[in-house]
């Protein structure tokens, strides 16, 4: 993932009268330049249309749990196994023990949450302590309750970037949250 953003969907979160497409070509117009691709309930042929739409925004695409062609990669849920195709990839981390195991096992980056209190997990948590952040052992994108307001202090407390979903999905003016953020994460 080469940008400080990425955004992550949930098509549940969009709000009525849009859908996921729609913003997603908003996040891509707001200079969003990488998505992780969630909807792990989809079949991988739905997958794998909305992958090739935002790749048709000039969208890179790292998939979740399971990959997809043409995706540059893909995020593994904490403690699975290690991916059996040659990507690149990512693992979902609750801890600093989870960013080591991650790192050792040659993860390229990983998430890290919760960042905040988030409205897309209500009652997950409790929030990281910001020192979780500090020199990761690979580059973590703090995830969880991130927002404009708050994308500077993760970056910050040791965040290489931020990962946001319902920032996003539930704005409504997701290019104008895109932008915010990447000027807030650098």
């Amino acid at each position: 993932m080469s940008r400080r953003v990425v955004v992550l969907t949930d098509r549940t979160q969009v709000p009525d009268g849009r859908s996921l497409r729609d913003v997603l070509d908003a996040a891509a117009d707001g200079g969003l330049t990488t998505v992780l691709l969630r909807e792990v309930d989809l079949p991988d042929d739905e997958r794998a249309e909305i992958a090739d739409h935002a790749r048709s925004r000039g969208l890179e695409v790292v998939a979740a749990h399971r990959p997809v062609p043409g995706c540059s990669g893909v995020h593994l849920p904490a403690g699975t196994a290690l991916p059996d195709v040659a990507m690149r990839w990512g693992r979902s981390c609750h801890d600093r023990a989870d960013l080591a195991r991650a790192a050792a096992d040659g993860a390229w980056w990983a998430t890290l949450s919760p960042y905040t209190v988030t409205a897309s997990k209500p009652g997950y948590g409790p929030p990281l302590p910001v020192s979780a952040f500090a020199q990761p052992p690979l580059p973590v994108f703090a995830l969880g309750g991130i927002t404009p307001e708050n994308a500077a202090a993760a970056r910050s407390a040791g965040a290489w970037g931020v990962a946001v979903m319902g920032a996003v999905m539930r704005a409504a003016d997701p290019a104008a949250v895109v932008a915010a953020l990447l000027a807030a994460a650098g």
